[in-house]
């Protein structure tokens, strides 16, 4: 299974890597429209490859997403750590009653019960 998916990454790889070839070309990225920038004074624009917008794309989408579900599934993690802190909780209280129980008896009839 470990070279299957050796395989598939490689296959990823040179995808990408034929991708960013193909798309060498110069783009310009501005912050704001023209119309906007001459009337704010924000001129901001920077001259990129097109891979590196397109891959940065891909990768920001990715970044935001998991950002998104960490943020979704909050509820579920903090109600699993009450749990499982109940559970612990528990756990040290059923030790202890049992312990209590056979506080005075022979050791070898409490292992008995």
């Amino acid at each position: 299974m470990r070279y299957v998916r050796y395989i598939v990454l490689a296959a990823i790889a040179i995808l990408l890597i034929s991708v960013s070839l193909a798309n060498r070309g110069l783009v310009e990225l501005k912050l704001v429209p023209d119309e906007l920038a001459t009337f704010l004074g924000l001129e901001w624009s920077i001259t990129l490859p097109l891979f590196v917008v397109v891959l940065g794309g891909v990768v920001a989408g990715l970044v935001i997403g998991f950002i998104w579900e960490w943020l979704r599934e909050h509820k579920h993690r903090r109600e699993a750590s009450v749990k499982s802190r109940e559970a612990q909780k528990l756990a040290r209280e059923v030790d202890r009653l049992k312990k209590d129980k056979h506080k005075e008896k022979d050791e070898v009839l409490a292992l008995l019960e």
